[in-house]
């Protein structure tokens, strides 16, 4: 009965003009450019096209192995939406090679099998073209000869295929994706012909008068790198920016994918800071800066953080180096292929604490056994530094501590590093606000692995007060996951985007395009989930999106819809307690802050709710490590009727209450800079020189503020605990 139905669904999707569209959007994405017009090779319609005009197929036509693979998506998609199927594992995937007899090696994050896009080597060779690189954790595959990748269902469909035809190989175009839009099309175009505008007008080194390099090199501080180094990499300098070039190249003809540009700027301090842009960009961005200088028997490498450390430790220990595109935030697994030859990996990714805890992270992917980290100090500052300062790189680079631990250690081992916790304060009490400068003051940072449990009343704008403390963040670089079950992605994404432009947007329509182009550069994901869903579910969900995106903010609004799918014979309360404990353990184990919404208890209008309002049992501030309190003073209507309470800090113990004050229109919880009305009316007074006044203004607003702010919470502070003693 069941092969019957299955032979009767299988020929209605292989008649697509015939079959339903919602039938055919079971099938994967790249199959289809529309939900009837097949997108498929040549050679896999052969295999896929049914023999009649009819809308059945008899099983005699059917290819058995492309039945087996019809089989399985409509076997997954019978399931229940709640139960969804389990995550791929290492073990799934190396018993589907043994069953299809691929000989594979075990690399350290992938597995390496023949690539079935190329020819094999003839016997007797004597040599294993062992290509192909299958990760353990998703199953992405990519051959490193023919630059082919996808994900593990098309490298299933493609070795169906191969095997049913009888071939030894297939072709590497046979995996196709939806062609590309004319916008897609034109902007693809415009970013190929902006690469090639910006390389060819930038100028080598040598190109260079000797006293306009020295210049240059001053202005990024990288005066102890030689011009035959920067020739080796191939870095160029742009004029029209002043801004440093450095090519990525890559494909099958090495050919040029792709530029970074790096620019200078000096603030009114007297600070230089430094600003990145990639062409494409970011997130199409995968250039290992380095990588055509390794060659295929090289063991050990270094990789940086920055272009200029790569080059710096290259000069100084002739080791190879690669530079991490995306620095200390992200490590693609897109790139692990291209590190799977080395032995031994040292990561010195920068000499700040930021920098030691991505070094940490990333060692997980690459594997623990051959990841040796570059403690950050004074003595150990990042490459380029190391190198102006006159230090040995190669004694550095030897001193590496080994990323793998024991499950017992004792003082000797955390001795180095209390010590840079108490050498790094401001450092190791995370990432500042910027927006929000009294929650500075009381947490003293957003630091990753920690759980904060945030509550309020209904209607009290938990969810916009959330979404702009993230924001606040992510616009620092934290890479942010939301997982929103109460409000639509949509809704969401409108209302973030509101608070990132500060002001109406629906009164502003022709400068949408603008910040939308801006909020779309921001590192920030959003889970596809809304309502009730399985705890198990979601949890695969962040695991996920910490591996690939490497995630260290994840926001879950609100606990009580993970409860809905769970046994209702079950205690309530007990099953809150077991997925608390659940996002407890996957904070301290993934190295992520995760932000948990909970709904309080009902209390009076007239009662300010405390920890104990917090639904369910005492676990919930228990494995807290913050508790944040949206504190509304639902009969008072006029300004301050909001304020937000830290109840707890685990950090150091500071806890407080300061003010909020929200502005409509721009959806924000963080007030306008008073004073600055004022400051506007003294520059109309001043004498002559407008620009060196404004200057002045800027300057005196940054710092007035700040002072302002921290005496006036301190009074709010004192006045309302004295309030609160008054009423008790």
């Amino acid at each position: 009965m069941w092969r019957s139905r299955f032979l009767r669904s299988a020929g209605c999707l292989l008649q697509a003009t015939v079959c339903s569209p919602h039938k055919l959007s079971h099938l994967p994405q790249w199959r289809f450019l529309s939900s009837h017009q097949p997108l498929l090779n040549p050679v896999l319609q052969r295999y896929l096209r049914p023999p009649s005009s009819t809308w059945y197929c008899p099983k005699s036509h059917i290819n058995p192995t492309v039945a087996l693979y019809f089989c399985r998506t409509l076997r997954k998609d019978a399931k229940s939406v709640i139960d969804f199927d389990q995550p791929l594992t290492v073990t799934d995937i190396k018993q589907y090679l043994r069953f299809k007899e691929i000989p594979f090696h075990d690399g350290h994050s992938c597995l390496h099998a023949p690539s079935i896009f190329t020819a094999p080597l003839p016997e007797g060779s004597g040599r294993e073209n062992f290509s192909l690189f299958i990760d353990k954790t998703t199953g992405q595959f990519l051959c490193k000869d023919t630059l082919v990748e996808g994900n593990w269902e098309d490298f299933q469909d493609c070795l169906e295929v191969m095997l049913n035809e009888g071939q030894t190989s297939i072709s590497p175009n046979v995996l196709l994706g939806f062609p590309e839009s004319l916008e897609e099309q034109e902007e693809r175009g415009m970013e190929v012909k902006e690469v090639q505008r910006i390389w060819s007008s930038s100028v080598p080194f040598s190109d260079l008068m000797e006293d306009e390099v020295q210049l240059i090199k001053a202005m990024f501080q990288i005066a102890k790198l030689t011009n035959a180094t920067l020739k080796k990499f191939g870095v160029r300098f742009f004029k029209p920016t002043k801004s440093l070039v450095f090519p990525w190249f890559g494909g099958r003809d090495s050919g040029l994918r792709g530029v970074k540009l790096l620019s200078a700027s000096t603030r009114d301090d007297g600070r230089v800071v430094y600003t990145e842009a990639t062409v494409p960009k970011v997130s199409s961005y995968h250039n290992l800066f380095g990588l055509p200088l390794v060659g295929r028997k090289d063991a050990e490498v270094v990789l940086t953080g920055r272009e200029v450390d790569s080059m710096a430790v290259s000069q100084a220990t002739g080791l190879p180096s690669l530079a991490l595109p995306r620095g200390v935030s992200c490590l693609p697994p897109i790139l692990l292929p291209y590190l799977e030859q080395f032995k031994k990996v040292t990561l010195w990714l920068g000499g700040d604490m930021r920098s030691w805890e991505a070094s940490k992270i990333f060692s997980r992917k690459l594997g623990l056994k051959r990841c040796s980290l570059v403690r950050p100090g004074e003595f150990q500052p990042c490459p380029s530094e190391a190198l102006a300062q006159g230090r040995n790189l190669t004694r550095i680079v030897k001193a590496s501590i080994p990323a793998a631990h024991k499950s017992i250690v004792s003082f000797k081992q955390l001795r180095e590093d209390v010590y840079g916790e108490l050498a790094n304060v401001e450092q190791v009490a995370g990432i500042q606000w910027s927006r929000f400068p009294e929650l500075n003051r009381i947490l003293k940072g957003h630091r990753k692995g920690e759980l904060t449990v945030f509550t309020g009343p209904t209607g009290s704008g938990k969810t916009t007060f959330i979404s702009e403390c993230a924001l606040d963040l992510c616009m620092q670089g934290v890479n942010t996951l939301w997982g929103s079950f109460e409000i639509n992605n949509v809704r969401l994404a409108k209302i973030m985007l509101t608070q990132f432009s500060k002001q109406r947007l629906e009164e502003n329509l022709d400068q949408y395009d603008m910040w939308a182009d801006k909020f779309e550069d921001l590192p920030l994901y959003f889970m596809t989930f809304h309502g009730q869903q399985n705890i198990k579910t979601v949890l695969d969900t962040m695991q996920h999106a910490v591996y690939v995106y490497d995630i260290s903010h994840v926001i879950i609004d609100n606990l009580q819809f993970m409860m809905g799918q769970e046994n209702l014979s079950v205690d309530k309360f007990a099953v809150q307690d077991h997925i608390i404990g659940i996002f407890r353990k996957f904070a301290t184990n993934s190295c992520c802050h995760v932000t948990l919404i909970i709904h309080p208890r009902k209390e009076e209008d007239d009662k300010e709710l405390q920890t104990a309002s917090i639904f369910g049992t005492a676990k919930a501030s228990q494995e807290a490590d913050n508790v944040l309190i949206l504190q509304e003073k639902k009969l008072v209507t006029c300004p301050g009727r909001r304020s937000l309470q830290v109840a707890k800090n685990r950090f150091d113990g500071d806890v407080g209450v300061f003010p909020l004050e929200f502005n409509k229109a721009s959806l924000t919880f963080s007030a306008p800079v008073k004073g600055k009305q004022k400051l506007r009316k003294v520059k109309v007074d001043v004498n002559e020189n407008t620009e060196e006044t404004e200057e002045a203004e800027l300057k005196e607003m940054s710092e007035k503020p700040l002072k302002a702010a921290k005496t006036k919470s301190s009074k709010t502070v004192k006045g309302s605990t004295a309030a609160k003693s008054t009423a008790d």
